[in-house]
Order: C-alpha cells, then structure tokens, then sequence
C-alpha cells in the first residue's frame, strides 16, 4: 500500500501531462488555421461595403474565400478540443477552470458554425447573378454573429482561466496576467467602430495560443516536482 499510492499518483501525473501536451499541441495548430484564415481573407478582398459587393468579391476568390471558411472550422474545432484536454490536464477540478474550459470549447464550436457559414457563401457565390436574396443575407449575418460571439467567449474564457487558481501539482501557468488583459479587450469585436483595436487584439490572441500552446507542449515533459515512488512529495 506505501509503494501503490505514490505509483497512482504518478500515473495520474503522467495522464496530466499527455493531456497538456495534446492541449498545447492542438492549440499551436489552432493559431496556424487563424494564419490561413486571415491571410486568405485578406486574399480574397471579401469585405466590401456592401452585401453584393462581397458576394461578387467572393464569387471572383472562390477558392480563397473558401479556404478562409474551412479554416475557421478547423480553428473552432481544434479550440473546443484543446478545451477538452486543458480541463484534464489540471490536478484538481474548479469553478472558474470549468467555466474556462466550457467557454474555450463553446467559442470553438461557434466558430466553426462561424467557418461554415462562410463555406455556404463561396458556394452561392457561384451561382449569384448579383442579386442578394434574403437566404443569402440570413448566411452572412449568422456568420458575421457567430465570428463575433466565438471571438468574444473565447475571450470571457481567457478571463476565467486568468482568475483559476493553480494547483501546486500543475505543470503548466498559461500567462494569466496577460491572459486577463487580452480577455477583456477582446471583446471590443462588438464595438464595429474600433476596427483598430480588433486587428490588434487578435494579434495578441494569436500570440497568446502560441505561448500558451508551447507551454503547455513542455509540460509534457513529467513535472519535476512529482513524487517518486517510495518518496514523500515536496511540501
């Protein structure tokens, strides 16, 4: 019984650490669909000041607008499971972890519905005759919705995984003063003035994924702190 209990113990610390390493890997692609996605959008020149002139837009960038589609998708899926994994990498289970990681999960999911949307419109696009019917402005205004309210839950996510408190048994602090302050300014996406400030706030959110998906990539490495068997954990 003295040698089995540090064996469990380390066991669950090893099922910790492949969690974090599959949370932090799924996080560092999730930043690199955001890179496609942007780079494509930008690409396709989709964003014009009216509804028929993005659909004309798109209609000339099939492909391009396309992939910006899929690779929203991809992004929200890979979001909502590194929220699956960050959850079970934790040594002990809290409030504000839980609503983190039910946050994280629920912004993936929305923008994927996000990354559908706009596959829908490249699709019509080329069959539009210039005409905008409302099926097609129902698509774009769930997609411009969806794109927001995933923006800002994951914001609201970062929020609670900044007021988390860590677990001495936790291998990994994913930056939760600057998880905090990217958080709350993310949502400013509902403000449609501050244009500015979007593109700078999703600079800092991708930088964010990419710190927080290595860290969690290093601590797949067994934490240090661990108990051996037959030896007492640190105190």
């Amino acid at each position: 019984m003295t040698r089995s209990q540090p064996s469990s113990t380390r066991a669950m610390a090893d099922l910790r650490s492949r969690a974090a390493k599959r949370a932090g890997t799924l996080l560092l692609l999730a930043a690199a669909a955001n890179v496609v996605m942007v780079a494509s959008r930008v690409l396709a020149d989709a964003d014009q000041p009216t509804l028929a002139e993005s659909m004309a837009a798109i209609a000339e960038s099939r492909v391009l607008y396309g992939t910006t589609g899929a690779a929203r998708l991809l992004s929200g899926v890979l979001l909502a499971g590194a929220a699956l994994f960050l959850w079970k990498s934790w040594a002990a289970p809290s409030r504000a972890g839980a609503i983190a990681a039910a946050l994280l999960a629920a912004s993936g999911a929305v923008t994927a519905a996000s990354g559908a949307c706009a596959l829908t419109l490249a699709s019509a696009a080329e069959a539009s005759t210039g005409a905008v019917d409302p099926t097609i402005e129902t698509i774009e205004y769930a997609r411009s919705l969806t794109g927001k309210a995933g923006f800002a839950a994951a914001g609201v996510g970062l929020v609670a995984l900044a007021l988390r408190r860590a677990h001495p048994e936790d291998t990994h602090r994913l930056y939760p003063a600057a998880a905090l302050i990217i958080g709350l300014a993310m949502q400013f996406i509902w403000l449609d003035a501050a244009t500015i400030a979007h593109r700078i706030v999703g600079v800092a959110f991708f930088v964010w994924l990419l710190a927080a998906g290595a860290a969690l990539a290093r601590s797949s490495e067994r934490n240090p702190s661990a108990p051996e068997d037959g030896q007492p954990a640190n105190t």
